[in-house]
């Protein structure tokens, strides 16, 4: 087989996450060549400087553009990644570029790819979920070449969308393969680390909603005013950084001295695991609250729109952020039925990317795209 420069694209702390497994899976291959494209949120220190954690898997090729603006607005986020990136891969000239999700840089890398004649793979295409990370995930779809979804409803909505059936390999989410794995740390090893007293706790995590700008700054205070009235102890973690999460942040900020709650910028994803594992249930609008805390077992409350259109399980209590709404659902957390699932696959998405990438079938897609109608559309 042809040596293979691959670029993985990697903006939060979330995404990297997801792509760790694929890019372990393909470093010991002498064929495949990761490089690295760190960007966005890791590079920022207010959210952790989580390029340390990128830098501790030891990767040969690891690149560092930093796309911060002083308008933190996410069209001038985008054309910064779209700079940086294009000089980057015009450098390295890379085979394939792999991206995932929803957010301004993985829309970049897929621009960038496409506009260069680079085959490009979107990790996690065809979700829905209610707000303006549908739309980015939606356009980065349609600017890839090959797609990894988690389940085939995900795939459904990619052909609906007029994307070629055999350009769509459907692997599951690729955290599920860390999730449970053998090498998460230990609940002991977590509450050492990071200085976590509680002997039972939740976990918190609450994110800006782009297109309820207006809101954010009260629906911060009133997650945090909810949270305090619950008197319960907390593992509260930053928001991502899109417009708004400075509102939230400040809100945050009259819990320092709260010893019901431990804030954190961010956390390491594999002790991030282990902590909701272990958790009483997870409060807030992360997807984690409706994807990987069920598959855990553990409840959550997903409050808001952020989340609106993913699947609802009867482990998740959905509410508005309304301060009784709020308190009202924790005081019912325990009523619900817990379940787990395996809608997100099997835990072995690594395994299936990379037999993938080892048939001749991904490298001789048309990098020209092409749009598939329905049958009787």
């Amino acid at each position: 087989m042809m040596d293979r420069k691959i670029v993985f694209l990697t903006g939060t702390r979330a995404d990297f996450g997801k792509i760790k497994g694929l890019i372990s899976a393909i470093e010991d291959k002498n064929h495949f060549h990761p490089y690295i494209f760190v960007t966005g949120m890791h590079l920022m220190h207010e959210y952790g400087y989580t390029l340390l954690e990128v830098e501790r898997c030891g990767y040969e090729h690891i690149h560092t553009f930093s796309n911060h603006t002083h308008e933190t607005t996410m069209d001038l986020t985008l054309a910064k990644t779209i700079e940086g990136f294009s000089e980057y891969v015009k450098e390295i000239n890379p085979d394939l570029i792999v991206v995932h999700g929803d957010r301004v840089e993985a829309l970049a890398g897929a621009i960038v790819g496409s506009l260069n004649n680079i085959l490009v793979a979107h990790i996690e295409g065809g979700e829905i979920s209610g707000t303006i990370d549908e739309l980015i995930r939606h356009s980065v779809s349609k600017l890839s070449h090959i797609h990894y979804t988690s389940n085939d409803e995900a795939k459904k909505r990619l052909i609906q969308m007029g994307e070629l059936p055999e350009s769509i390999y459907t692997i599951g989410s690729p955290d599920i393969d860390v999730m449970f794995s053998d090498t998460l740390p230990s609940i002991v090893e977590v509450k050492r680390y990071y200085e976590i007293p509680f002997e039972s706790y939740a976990v918190a995590m609450y994110h800006p909603v782009t297109t309820e700008i207006d809101n954010i700054k009260d629906d911060a205070n009133s997650f945090v005013e909810a949270l305090k009235q619950s008197d319960k102890n907390y593992v509260l973690i930053f928001p991502n950084n899109d417009l708004g999460s400075q509102f939230i942040i400040d809100a945050y900020s009259e819990l320092k001295q709260n010893s019901n709650f431990r804030i954190f910028p961010s956390i390491r994803f594999e002790y991030f695991l282990t902590l909701l594992k272990h958790s009483n249930f997870m409060i807030g609008n992360s997807s984690a609250g409706v994807r990987e805390a069920p598959y855990y077992g553990i409840p959550s409350i997903d409050i808001g729109s952020r989340q609106k259109n993913r699947v609802k399980l009867s482990s998740v209590i959905n509410c508005d952020c309304i301060v009784d709404n709020i308190v009202n659902a924790i005081n019912n957390i325990d009523s619900l039925e817990l379940k787990k699932m395996q809608i997100f696959g099997f835990g072995d998405s690594a395994s299936l990317f990379l037999q993938s990438l080892e048939s001749n079938d991904i490298w001789s897609i048309d990098h020209q795209k092409q749009f598939k109608d329905i049958d009787g559309a």
